[in-house]
């Protein structure tokens, strides 16, 4: 049985506060706490005089003045956006106006089942700048590179700020938490494939959107979340053994231990890596594409 994954959740902050949480990074945290964010939103700052912002965060009057303040007498160059979901885009544009800059991500995520649990994603976010895995932004004393990690959503990216060895992570690694991966824009192979990829990379510390950073044994952190999935894999393949063919009957007993208002996302997750299966040819549905409703089962594989 793997260890359990050492999540941080232990944080401190103030809602609108300027915290300097590395030499090059400043963080302002978004009063928008809940099942999926946390404490909330939170925005970094990169760089002095010249800066990029980082998922400005949701619409919301109190938090674009906080933001304002803390970022008075400094020019804004970049507004960048890891993915469009109503948590981490919807004051760029606003934001990006306001500075007289414009707007960076990979691109708009296709519309998920994240709305019917309190999640939305944001249709209108559309950037200025659509970047490319391995597109390098920079300012005076500071260098982000883009890092296209799909799996949480397609166009999910993170971002390498080269001077700290650090990867602003989004929600593709968080500390708090797992991350959902709710097909049909989230899917569990690319997940996979991109924790190896920024595993392999070897960065000194991860700063998610949600909650505090990773800065012990990163290496180590992301093994545990991905033995965390080959876990659920795991526990889904005994399910079906046992004749189980019902995803909401798997998540009652799988997630037992998870908060009962997180169970829908946790059947989208699981429907995630039920659809890996089916990929694989490991597991059969009753409808293509399979849903979180249809019936499943193990493939025999006939001995040779």
């Amino acid at each position: 049985m793997s260890s359990p994954i050492p999540f941080v959740r232990d944080i401190d902050f103030e809602y609108g506060r300027v915290d300097q949480v590395s030499p090059l990074i400043r963080r302002v945290i978004a009063n928008n706490p809940g099942p999926f964010t946390f404490i909330g939103t939170g925005v970094y700052i990169i760089g002095r005089g010249e800066v990029a912002v980082l998922d400005p965060g949701p619409i919301d009057e109190a938090h674009f003045e906080a933001l304002k303040a803390a970022l008075e007498g400094e020019t804004i160059t970049h507004v960048i956006v890891t993915h469009g979901h109503s948590d981490h885009s919807p004051l760029a544009r606003p934001l990006a106006e306001w500075a007289g800059c414009q707007t960076y991500a990979y691109g708009c995520s296709v519309p998920t089942a994240k709305g019917e649990l309190g999640s939305e994603d944001d249709p209108d976010f559309t950037p200025d700048v659509k970047l490319c895995c391995g597109d390098v932004l920079s300012g005076p004393g500071w260098t982000l590179e883009a890092i296209h990690t799909p799996g949480h959503t397609a166009t999910h990216m993170c971002f390498a700020l080269k001077e700290e060895n650090a990867l602003f992570s989004g929600d593709h690694i968080m500390g708090w938490s797992t991350t959902i991966v709710a097909p049909p824009d989230g899917d569990m192979g690319d997940y996979m494939r991109s924790l190896d990829k920024v595993q392999d990379m070897d960065f000194d510390i991860l700063w998610p959107t949600h909650g505090a950073p990773i800065n012990t044994d990163v290496h180590g952190f992301i093994e545990s979340y991905k033995a965390h999935r080959r876990g659920r894999e795991a526990a889904i393949l005994a399910h079906l053994a046992q004749g189980e063919i019902s995803i909401r009957d798997m998540v009652t007993e799988m997630y037992a231990d998870v908060d009962a208002r997180l169970h829908p996302a946790a059947a989208l997750s699981v429907l995630g890596q039920m659809r890996e299966l089916v990929k694989q040819g490991r597991v059969r549905a009753s409808e293509t594409p399979c849903m979180i409703e249809s019936s499943y089962q193990l493939v025999s594989v006939a001995a040779e």
